[in-house]
């Protein structure tokens, strides 16, 4: 199996791994099976999304037979037929990616089948991208531009005045809760999730307690590829996957500080996705800049200051259940301090994930917040909670 990779500027990674099945040449009907995963983020109904997922595959996969021997015919193919896909299904959308993007690291792991050796992509479970670059030649030069952009924006004084308001309207309970195992975690989020979209819970700010060290991978990530698996269980981490998109989270209890957010749809009424990030993290940003941290959006769901990144969030919608609200779900994980070594030990960071990163090493990326406050965790994390409480008056 040959992995290509991808990486947008200003958003989110893709990875299509591709292997021969029943036949030998590439020209043999159903002679590919190609399957998508990566931090991007899947927006809409549970089923539709899986379904859109799945279609892209097989759309792919129909691409490599009917223009075997044509990479570029079939990067070109790859692109409209992904395009179609989402068309097909309005109530998916992918947050981070677009059509673009798939069909360039489709292209990618189908030149790394067809030439002599791994120089244009690399195997299924390796850490680094071998080969040319492509980032001048398949990306065009207005949309680099745009994303930089995107990315560089800040919210305004107006955009601080509205998400104040909405928070104010929300008035969650705010619950600094007891330490829980990884997995039970991720069973909470999606549970309480689910019960306010059902409206049989209101609305919760929950700052959670880890009670052991974890990976946490996102939903539609590869964990042989994010993940060195022996590693991270030889350094007792337990590996779980949470229920939204988004990138491998690094956790050890003393270290990190996290927080869900549970809330019904109106919340995020007529916000794009991308602005919704903002609004959900507007108590978090508040609070930090009353610390003295200059924090700032980076992409589209990263919490950073000028010395690198603090944390990162991710975000999924619920439908409505039983005439219920549906539901936000919006967690956020922070760095207060990081054993870096160890962290990439355990995680498998890609060379294509930094390539639109103006650090390029994973460890320089995060600064955490104990060497920008000199605050204890426990002393952050009542200033937080406190903080929360101020927002919702």
């Amino acid at each position: 199996m040959i992995r290509g990779l991808y990486k947008q500027p200003g958003g989110k990674l893709v990875g299509v791994s591709v292997r021969l099945s029943h036949a030998r040449r590439m020209e043999d009907t159903h002679a590919v099976e190609c399957h998508i995963d990566g931090d991007f983020f899947l927006d809409g109904d549970e089923d539709d999304t899986w379904r859109m997922l799945r279609s892209m595959e097989t759309a792919l996969e129909r691409c490599a037979s009917e223009h075997a021997g044509n990479p570029t015919a079939m990067q070109d193919a790859a692109a409209i037929a992904i395009e179609k896909t989402m068309l097909d299904h309005p109530d998916a959308r992918i947050v981070g990616m677009d059509a673009q993007g798939i069909a360039i690291a489709f292209r990618r792991a189908i030149d790394g089948m067809t030439a002599d050796g791994d120089s244009f992509a690399i195997p299924a479970s390796s850490n680094g991208v071998h080969g040319r670059n492509y980032a001048d030649s398949e990306v065009p030069r207005a949309r680099r531009q745009d994303a930089r952009r995107q990315e560089s924006r800040s919210e305004t004084d107006s955009d601080r005045s509205e998400y104040a308001r909405r928070w104010r309207m929300l008035r969650p309970r705010i619950v600094h809760d007891t330490p829980r195992s990884p997995q039970e975690q991720m069973n909470v989020d999606a549970a309480w999730a689910r019960e306010v979209a059902e409206g049989t819970r209101e609305p919760i700010l929950r700052i959670w307690e880890w009670a052991a060290p974890a990976v946490v991978i996102g939903r539609f990530q590869s964990l042989e590829d994010e993940v060195n698996v022996r590693t991270a269980h030889s350094e007792g981490f337990q590996i779980v996957r949470r229920c939204t998109g988004g990138g491998a989270m690094f956790i050890e209890p003393g270290n990190t500080i996290t927080y869900s957010l549970y809330a019904p749809l109106d919340f995020a009424h007529g916000m794009s996705i991308e602005e919704s990030y903002k609004l959900c993290d507007h108590w978090l940003v508040e609070a930090l800049r009353g610390l003295g941290l200059d924090v700032r959006f980076a992409g589209i769901n990263d919490i950073a200051t000028q010395h690198g990144k603090l944390g990162g969030a991710a975000q999924r919608r619920f439908a409505p259940v039983n005439g219920g609200p549906g539901a936000i779900l919006h967690h956020v994980t922070l760095a207060y301090d990081i054993d870096a070594e160890k962290m990439t030990r355990v995680l498998n960071v890609s060379r294509e994930k930094m390539s639109d990163k103006a650090v390029k090493s994973a460890v320089k990326r995060v600064d955490p917040m104990r060497s920008q406050t000199g605050m204890s965790r426990d002393e952050v994390v009542a200033w937080l909670v406190a903080a929360a409480r101020r927002v919702t008056i």
